[in-house]
């Protein structure tokens, strides 16, 4: 081999280390034994230049059979490395893509910051996005959007600048728990043993303190100044609708504090994580919307919010089956351990079903005008995540069916809204 090669690994298609050569092992100071089968080969590098450079060097890779430049490792205690590395695609027998070959070898006439990939600004912005995991703020703009329907569809007229409001108090709301979840999961050690999780934030937490993008007490500070702000937006809102609305927001802020923190660990309590999920964005935050609308604790608000409740608790669900590993390892029992992966598709069959039959219920009963049956439109996205779940349930390959499900439950909630917004009545 060639002296000035100091390092040779493979991964698979998700970063996976599966190979990692005696010369990587002096250059990045990890044992074999600490990395194959434990760590991705993005664990090396910085986690800004991962997200703003790393994906498009594996394009780059795939298209054209190999990518070469300069860029800065980082050594297991710490310490930067200017690099140069070669990246080619690997193929399997039958000639598939099946993942990639680094070759990377010490700059020593070069500093860490002469070969540093320049970070843009819009990689900095999506950084932020990445660590409070906005994409997924659907699971709130969709119950509060149909909090307003609701008001819509019982002869009240929605104000625009209230619906704002909460929209911007429930997402607050949202983003607290997102951090502080990331924080006391760091904690617990369950997202640093999560070998499983996606790179696209879909399990596995945001990875922001696992990548470097924001340290442990970054994260915690960042929650405690969220869930201030989402106190200075509620006061108005109690304002506007009472007290009642303090003890929906007060619920929301508890429940999503201790999904994960101690003493509490909801998510740890054999399927009542679940449940809260369910509850929180479902029934009770569309019963919040409503109610900031009206004044009212309507029945028909939180009877909207079942479907929603139950597709986003599926959600939550789907995406726990890649992390039964690491989860079952620091005693976070969610229902995907308690039951045991192949046994708990069923339960996501009952969510996804549930749903829709609510959907059904809430018509026949005559809670709803029949144009709320245009959400059944969403089901097609359950029977294809089903079917993927029942096949991939352990393997990559299942997230599309995690994408499925995201996009069933955004898709009911616009179409839920619809269906109230265009079948209300026209007087109170």
């Amino acid at each position: 081999m060639n002296e000035q090669i100091k390092s040779i690994i493979t991964c698979d298609l998700d970063g996976k280390v599966e190979t990692f050569s005696d010369g990587a092992a002096s250059l990045f100071g990890y044992t074999q034994d600490e990395v194959i089968g434990k760590m991705r080969v993005s664990d090396f590098s910085d986690g800004q230049v991962v997200l703003g450079h790393v994906v498009g060097w594996l394009a780059e890779a795939v298209k054209n059979g190999v990518w070469e430049g300069n860029s800065v490792f980082l050594n297991k205690d710490g310490s930067e490395l200017p690099c140069h590395i070669k990246i080619t695609p690997t193929k399997g027998k039958d000639g598939e893509h099946i993942g990639y070959c680094g070759v990377t070898t010490l700059l020593k006439e070069k500093t860490a910051e002469q070969v540093r990939p320049k970070i843009g600004l819009m990689t900095k912005i999506f950084t932020w996005v990445v660590i409070m995991r906005l994409p997924f703020l659907s699971a709130t703009i969709m119950p509060i959007l149909v909090g307003a329907a609701v008001a819509k569809y019982m002869g009240f007229t929605v104000d625009w600048y209230w619906l704002g409001v909460t929209l911007l108090g429930g997402s607050l709301l949202h983003i607290g728990t997102n951090t502080s979840n990331d924080y006391f999961d760091y904690l617990s050690g369950t997202d640093n043993l999560n070998y499983n999780y996606s790179n696209k934030g879909l399990n596995g937490g945001s990875r922001g303190i696992q990548m470097g993008l924001i340290s442990p007490k970054g994260v915690r500070n960042l929650s405690m100044i969220i869930f201030v702000l989402s106190v200075l937006v509620g006061i108005p809102l109690i304002q506007k609708a009472g007290m009642p609305i303090l003890w929906l927001g007060l619920i929301g802020f508890l429940s999503g504090l201790f999904y994960t923190a101690p003493p509490f660990m909801f998510s740890s309590r054999k399927g009542l994580g679940e449940l809260l999920i369910g509850l929180n964005f479902g029934p009770l935050m569309v019963t919040g919307s409503t109610l900031v609308q009206t004044g009212l604790l309507l029945p028909e608000a939180f009877l909207a919010g079942i479907p929603l409740g139950l597709l986003i608790a599926a959600v939550v669900y789907i995406n726990e089956f890649p992390d039964h590993d690491s989860d079952k390892a620091t005693g976070k029992n969610t229902l995907i351990v308690v039951f045991g992966p192949e046994k708990a598709r069923a339960g996501y069959v009952a969510l996804v079903s549930g749903a829709f039959l609510s959907i059904v219920f809430l018509v026949l009963n005559g809670t709803f005008p029949s144009l709320i049956l245009i959400s059944l439109l969403a089901s097609y996205f359950g029977v294809t995540s089903i079917q993927t779940l029942y096949k991939y349930y352990n393997s990559r390959l299942l997230e599309p069916a995690n994408w499925g499900t995201i996009i069933m439950h955004s898709l009911t909630g616009l179409l839920l809204f619809m269906g109230l917004w265009l079948g209300g009545i026209t007087a109170v």
